[in-house]
């Protein structure tokens, strides 16, 4: 730990009355609310740093973000040894009032014959049902898929990883709703939507940032690319999946990588058959290999020495999880972040069989990159989210990595309607 000098304290409080005025213009004006957050979130990045290194002694230069789609982490991870999790033994009601229990899916990995589980932001305040967390079979056509569960056995990839490698069990989705406004807070710290509507925005994104800083920064993407709802801006930084397997083979990989896998839907709506995102109705298995791809090419990468890799996913899908979300700063006030998702933390400076439960959301990935490049925050959210660099040890290298027995994706296969 290091100490914090009495200027560091002060550019902090400094720092973070302008991220709690908007991060650009003039200021608002000073309220005591204001001043009060202000100087509680002075306090908090001090301690941040305090228990950090120097960001440029960290170990991290290059930084691996692959982001799944619709799951919980009670659905996925709510077996494991240490963490908050719940499977077994919950009962929720439906719009009838009759009981339900929770239940094991497998060997049932895609759900056909149920209806995708409701995640809209509607649904998902259905579901919050005012903090009771007991409305997932009252939302839209959500059914008992929604409270079902799958055991570590069932999941090659995530079910050993999850035991091996640091999991996050208060990772939250940054937005209580669907996939894009979630995505939107992954490359913005905001979000311009509530919906999964295809408008062009024109937020400011971590790509930018890093790019004004000459650094280099690029997303490889299985499918369609979720950067082109920025138009053509973030098309020069779009490479294919193959191209990232590439870059890792001959250690070539940026500061920052995301990649996304083949997006389910996007297969849905072209004819092709299902992903392997973990968006229902994709079979999980397919997803599970895609994942243990990227995990071997990093792992076996020349830069894996200096490499953090995070695993995690979009949002909830409207699958069941016990623990209530809290609010957040964002723009315009403080906001309800989303429900829990699975978040995995892969690296030499990861520890093993590791939960950390401390609190974060899709932008302390930005506040990491932010933190460790010295880049200016996009938004409330991210200037003020917990730095996810706490969560590993750097100050230890350990370049270990096991190998798991995954089996190869079956072949895709569409639900009949």
């Amino acid at each position: 730990m290091r100490p914090v000098s009495r200027r560091r304290f002060l550019s902090g409080a400094a720092a973070a009355a302008a991220a709690l005025a908007g991060g650009a213009g003039p200021a608002a004006p000073a309220t005591r609310a204001s001043l009060v957050a202000a100087a509680a979130e002075a306090t908090r990045a001090a301690a941040e740093a305090a228990a950090l290194p120097s960001p440029e002694s960290s170990g991290i230069d290059h930084v691996v973000v692959v982001t799944m789609e619709n799951r919980s982490f009670d659905h996925f991870l709510g077996w494991l040894p240490g963490a908050d999790g719940r499977q077994a033994g919950l009962t929720y009601r439906d719009r009838k009032g009759t009981a339900h229990a929770t239940y094991p899916l497998a060997p049932d990995f895609q759900g056909c014959g149920h209806a995708d589980p409701d995640h809209s932001a509607g649904g998902a305040l259905a579901q919050y049902a005012g903090g009771a967390m007991d409305g997932f079979l009252r939302s839209g056509d959500s059914d008992r898929f929604a409270i079902g569960y799958y055991k570590r056995a069932d999941l090659p990839f995530i079910g050993e990883a999850a035991v091996s490698w640091t999991v996050c069990d208060r990772f939250f989705a940054s937005f209580l709703g669907p996939t894009f406004p979630n995505r939107m807070y992954l490359h913005a710290g905001r979000t311009d939507r509530t919906r999964n509507t295809i408008a062009i925005s024109t937020l400011p994104t971590i790509w930018d940032r890093l790019a004004a800083a000459g650094l280099r920064g690029t997303y490889y993407t299985g499918g369609l690319p979720f950067l082109a709802l920025w138009g053509e801006r973030h098309r020069p930084r779009t490479r294919t999946f193959d191209r990232f397997l590439a870059d890792c083979r001959r250690g070539q990989l940026p500061e920052l990588s995301y990649v996304d896998p083949p997006f389910t839907l996007a297969g849905l709506v072209s004819g092709e058959a299902a992903g392997s995102d973990d968006h229902p109705h994709a079979d999980i298995r397919a997803g599970e290999a895609f994942l243990d791809r990227v995990y071997r090419a990093v792992t076996a990468s020349p830069a894996w020495s200096r490499t953090l890799l995070v695993i995690t996913f979009d949002e909830w899908g409207g699958f069941f999880d016990h623990v209530r979300p809290e609010r957040a700063p964002d723009v315009g006030g403080p906001a309800l972040r989303g429900f829990r998702v699975p978040c995995l933390l892969i690296s030499p400076f990861a520890r093993r069989g590791h939960v950390d439960h401390g609190v974060y959301d899709h932008t302390s990935i930005l506040r990491l990159v932010e933190w460790r490049w010295g880049l200016r925050p996009l938004a409330p959210r991210d200037a003020s989210a917990r730095n996810l660099a706490l969560a590993l040890d750097l100050s230890r290298r350990d370049l270990a990595a096991p190998s798991f027995r995954v089996p190869a994706a079956p072949a895709g296969q569409v639900c009949p309607s």
